[in-house]
């Protein structure tokens, strides 16, 4: 009987321990899959496309990965994002890069450092979509020698869109005119006062009638408040608070003989002038009157507001205009106009014009940040009403005439933009915000024109937004309640709010210095070094600071015990040598 010896490793050893010292090591990226299936041999099968597969997909991440994009073969021709010119960047920049020290905190340096991003962010995207706002502002262009004064309103309706023709209307309202005229501040809803009483208001886009009263009495004046939920009428005797219905909501008797009205929506102020002279604040959010000032200056009929500021302007008989805030009892600015009375005054929407028209038949143009005139010119029957829309086009009415300049404040104007007559004297004019639209009111009624270029064509859909729900508008109320601004802070020029008070301060310190008797400013603060490993946090920096604090005062409290010593021993020696000099009664017993 005969034994062979067997000398094959699998018989030896366990099946599994076996496999586990013989097994391929796993495929790596970098390995190209022939090479690894020539090594194989005939193991290349469907283990080996697999491996290829991923290797293939490895390589695609890898070069989309690289900062050259490969499309179709070929390289990108315009890689990364698109160039945005700096002129536009410059538009929407909102602040400069902070300057950090080496001194400071890597925790303040990194969230600045996020800060700094995210604001460069978004001013790269709002100014990549500025190339995406859908409107702009056009003006209106006449053929070779032809003036567009001499184009009537019906070729400019027959010339544009179905939808811009509706726009230009007249309602007949003979029987209760002359009429004020007032836009919302969105300008969806038109509101209209008839001096014999007539009061309506219209979403004048859809033809709505929303509320129609009458007040059985004259009115003087009406405006919006801060929604078109609500307005204001100036009627003969007092000052009613109607809402969109028409039902009244409040009768402020203390607001009497009320001429105009202007309304900050900022601050929710409602601002009136009265024939007894008296300007008057009522804050619309409370109810509360703020501020009543007499100015001496006769009846006030001639009043507009500084958009930019919330200052207002008055105009009087002696052809002054007064600048009035609710702070001071007095005017903060004097300006001699004209010969004559003044009739009318207009504020351009970025505070840095004011026109005004006078009995001296002169229209001037006026740089409010300066108080000088510009320009001056000559109209042969005077501008009873004065209207800037939003793109500076200025609106004047004489007698039944409504003429719009373009660019009176820039180049000198000539001839107007535009002209047209209504049937009777104008009474109230105003432009329609984000429309070109001009509403005049008339004795005849109501008259909407078509002026080319008058509205701002893109609106904040957060602020004013003509299109916005009900819901939408409660919301942007409540937000704007917590935003008021107070009436104190109502002021000439309101970049002096950010301003330090450099006076107040110096007093401030001098007196802090006497009172600890050294400067404490005067030496440069300690700023500790950091330190890692967690010994530069709040608390041990703060220990550190005032450890090195009171060794820099110890020195200086010394000197002040020392000297305040010297004087009470100098102060001692001085009684001594008093009391040493006087003789006593007593004296003629010493031996």
């Amino acid at each position: 009987m005969s034994t062979t010896e067997t000398t094959d490793p699998a018989v030896l050893l366990p099946e599994g321990l076996w496999h586990k010292l013989h097994r391929k090591p796993a495929a790596r990226y970098w390995k190209d899959p022939q090479e690894v299936a020539r090594k194989d041999g005939n193991n290349v099968g469907k283990t080996g496309q697999q491996q290829a597969q991923k290797a293939n997909k490895r390589r695609l991440v890898e070069d989309s990965e690289d900062e050259e994009q490969v499309l179709s073969g070929k390289s990108d021709p315009f890689p990364g994002p698109a160039p945005i010119p700096e002129d536009r960047l410059q538009k929407f920049k909102r602040k400069d890069k902070t300057k950090t020290s080496r001194s400071q905190h890597y925790k303040l340096k990194d969230i600045i450092t996020r800060s700094e991003e995210t604001s460069e962010m978004a001013q790269k995207q709002a100014a990549r979509l500025d190339l995406v706002l859908p409107e702009d502002a056009g003006f209106l262009e006449g053929d070779e020698d032809e003036d567009t004064c001499t184009i009537s309103q019906e070729d400019i309706a027959d010339s544009v869109d179905i939808t811009s023709a509706t726009k230009h209307f007249s309602l007949k309202l003979s029987q209760f005119g002359p009429y004020r005229v007032d836009y919302s501040n969105t300008g969806r809803q038109l509101l209209l006062g008839g001096r014999r009483g007539h009061v309506a208001c219209i979403d004048w886009q859809t033809k709505h009638l929303m509320c129609e009263i009458n007040v059985m009495e004259s009115v003087n004046d009406v405006k919006w408040l801060h929604s078109e939920a609500m307005y204001a009428v100036a009627q003969k005797k007092c000052l009613y608070i109607y809402d969109s219905k028409g039902i009244e909501l409040h009768c402020i008797r203390k607001f009497n003989d009320v001429l105009r009205m202007q309304f900050l929506p900022f601050h929710f102020l409602l601002v009136t002038a009265s024939a007894t002279s008296f300007l008057q604040y009522l804050d619309v959010s409370v109810g509360k009157e703020v501020s009543a000032t007499c100015t001496k200056t006769g009846r006030l009929d001639v009043m507009c507001q500084n958009p930019h500021n919330a200052i207002v302007h008055l105009g009087h008989s002696n052809g002054t205009v007064t600048l009035w805030s609710p702070n001071q009892k007095e005017a903060l600015a004097k300006m001699l106009c004209h010969q004559g009375a003044v009739r009318s005054v207009a504020v351009d929407k970025t505070g840095m014009y004011m026109v005004t028209s006078g009995m001296d038949k002169k229209m001037k143009v006026y740089d409010i940040r300066s108080f000088k005139p510009l320009k001056s010119y000559f109209l042969p029957a005077g501008a009873s009403c004065l209207s800037l829309s939003q793109r500076g086009l200025l609106s004047a009415a004489t007698g039944d005439i409504v003429q719009v300049y373009r660019d009176v404040w820039s180049t000198p104007v000539t001839k107007p933009y535009m002209a047209h007559r209504v049937q009777k004297a104008v009474w109230g004019m105003h432009f329609c915000p984000f429309e070109d639209v001009l509403g005049v009111g008339h004795g005849d009624g109501f008259t909407s024109l078509l002026v080319p270029g008058a509205g701002e064509p893109n609106f904040d859909g957060l602020g004013a937004n003509p299109y916005r729900s009900a819901k939408q508008r409660q919301e942007w109320e409540v937000k704007a309640l917590l935003e008021k601004i107070q009436p104190d802070l109502i002021t000439l020029d309101p970049t002096e709010l950010g301003r330090v008070d450099h006076a107040t301060f110096e007093m401030k310190h001098q007196d802090r210095v006497q009172a600890l008797g050294f400067d404490p400013l005067a030496k440069q603060k300690f700023v500790p070094r950091y330190k890692k490993k967690g010994r530069s946090s709040a608390g041990n920096h703060e220990k550190r600071k005032r450890k090195v604090a009171h060794e820099d005062l110890r020195e200086d409290i010394q000197k002040t015990a020392e000297a305040n010593v010297t004087t009470e021993r100098e102060r001692k020696e001085k009684k001594e040598v008093l009391l040493s000099g006087k003789r006593s009664a007593l004296d003629r017993f010493k031996k």
